[in-house]
């Protein structure tokens, strides 16, 4: 053997001795309680896309561990410990909430392991506590609420009511909607997370008496606000504005026909028409008997991003610096259409308006109608110090 081939067949066996055998997930979710059914829909659109690409994520075998975190900080501390110290996952995903999310980052970053948001965007982690190991292909929290206040000012809606919880996600919510909106907000008010009565807030709803309603109250808080809202007689004497996070696919079926008429803002509907989006609406229905929500797709999305990056960097997991690069370089082609990472790593993508009504079919399901917020990115980018 020449040396020129000796040298050659070293290279070859350098590189598969970096290679790694499989990709392994960290997959942390609220997968029981009032908002399971947004865990559930991440979970089942990643797994839907696990499937279709045989089990493999870049070309190997993918070795998912998939544990509820029973929304509980705590609990999710926890099951990322494990994560990391025993399993050694390359990757960590799935987190629903914001606090948790803020819970489990600290240990991620510090293992130098690489957290893909799948939902959860607090803008904590979008300006000074930027990290080189986060990357999301959901949205930084405010964005969405920017789009709603954006449109609820076109509305020309002059007084606003605003509900959200107490927590991270909440306050980010209501932040982004007075970003955009420039009329008179009459009050807000912060449940808890998890409340499922409202009939405190709503009797200061009716003596508010504003033009619209803003709310963000994600899983069964949601579900229980708007049937409390309609049996109250409420929609007779203001309008509801709110965001996917409280008028999806998850939520529509258990309210029903309060919901026909509910004005609301997202990144992605299941009536794009681009190849990516009609092809996952299509094998999402037939797996799991039911349209997919912005959530499955966040969760699709996720195992995507992941595959592009394991593919791009030929299965070589321990160069990090690669795999940064792959993940930002973001070569997965999304439900959502083309949408870029910003150097905080979160996306900039379009927002729009939807409302809820009954289709063609008979089905009470959002139909699109504009764009937003074009090629939109969040506030708190030039703060991050990450080039």
């Amino acid at each position: 053997m020449t040396k020129r081939l000796c040298a050659a067949a070293l290279l070859v066996l350098a590189c598969n001795a970096y290679a790694a055998d499989k990709v392994k997930v960290g997959f942390v979710s609220t997968l029981s309680g009032p908002a399971a059914g947004i865990g559930t829909d991440i979970r089942d659109g990643f797994n839907l896309a696990l499937k279709m690409s045989g089990g493999k994520l870049g070309g190997l075998p993918a070795d998912v561990s998939i544990v509820d975190d029973q929304q509980h900080p705590d609990t999710a501390k926890q099951v990322v410990d494990k994560f990391l110290k025993r399993d050694h996952v390359d990757f960590v995903t799935g987190i629903v909430f914001s606090n948790v999310l803020l819970a489990v980052a600290p240990a991620v970053f510090e293992n130098k392991t690489f957290l893909i948001g799948a939902n959860a965007g607090p803008s904590a982690l979008a300006g000074q506590q930027c990290s080189p190991w986060f990357f999301s292909v959901s949205w930084q929290n405010e964005g969405i609420t920017e789009a709603a206040g954006k449109y609820v000012s076109e509305k020309g809606f002059k007084n606003v009511f605003l509900l959200a919880p107490n927590y991270p996600a909440g306050k980010d919510m209501t932040t982004g909607f007075r970003r955009q909106y420039k009329g008179t907000v009459v009050d807000e008010l912060y449940p808890r997370l998890g409340q499922l009565d409202f009939a405190a807030e709503l009797a200061q709803i009716r003596a508010a008496r504003p033009d619209a309603v803003f709310f963000f109250l994600p899983g069964g808080m949601g579900i229980n606000f708007i049937k409390q809202f309609s049996a109250a007689g409420l929609s007779k004497q203001t309008t509801l504005i709110t965001t996917a996070f409280s008028a999806d696919e998850d939520i529509i079926p258990a309210v029903g026909e309060p919901m026909i008429g509910i004005f609301n803002t997202g990144f992605w509907n299941h009536d794009f028409d681009n190849p990516e989006s009609k092809a996952f609406v299509s094998a999402f229905e037939k797996e799991y008997r039911r349209l997919p929500s912005g959530y499955a797709a966040q969760g699709y999305d996720a195992a995507h991003a992941i595959d592009a990056a394991v593919r791009e960097v030929k299965g070589n997991l321990q160069d990090a610096d690669a795999v940064r690069k792959a993940l930002r370089a973001n070569n997965f082609k999304s439900v959502r259409g083309p949408f870029k990472i910003n150097r905080n790593g979160f996306p900039i993508q379009n927002f729009y308006l939807r409302v809820v009504e009954r289709d063609p079919q008979g089905r009470i399901t959002n139909k699109t109608l504009s764009t937003v917020l074009k090629d939109h990115g969040d506030a708190y980018v030039e703060q991050c110090p990450l080039k």
